[in-house]
Parts: C-alpha cells; structure tokens; sequence
C-alpha cells in the first residue's frame, strides 16, 4: 500500500528500511534518509511512525519466542 504519495513509499519500503538499516529507524526523517529522499507534505509521517512502532513491536515478540533465555545451548 502506498503510503508517501509524494514520494511513492509503500509500507513494504519502510518496513525493508526499519529492518535492514544499520541503526535503530526512530522517526520519518530517519526513513526518508534510508531510503534516499525527503519529506515533501509530512502527510504520511504519522503512518511510519506506526510501521516503525509494528516493525519493533514484531521484532521483540520474535526474540521472546526465539532468543535463548541467557546463556548457550551447551550450558
């Protein structure tokens, strides 16, 4: 779904740039860097900022369900 008209970002391009960059993506500004271009309207900073929310949100349910609770395998 496009969600930057002006900019033509879809929620997939914002969520591929929370989840791959480098550095915690905190706001719309950090996700137009990623992704090469800038805010024109704002319009569509309050949706990222959501995606943004859901990827972190996604990604610490992940880790509860699949990280080790400390410690190795071996221990």
């Amino acid at each position: 779904m496009i969600i930057c008209s002006c900019n033509v970002l879809s929620d997939r391009d914002v969520r591929h740039a929370v989840n791959t960059a480098d550095d915690a993506l905190r706001n719309a500004k950090q996700i137009y860097g990623q992704l090469g271009c800038s805010a024109e309207c704002g319009r569509c900073a309050h949706t990222m900022r959501t995606i943004i929310d859901e990827a972190y949100r996604e990604r610490a349910l992940a880790c509860q369900a699949g990280c080790p609770r400390g410690g190795t395998k071996d221990e």
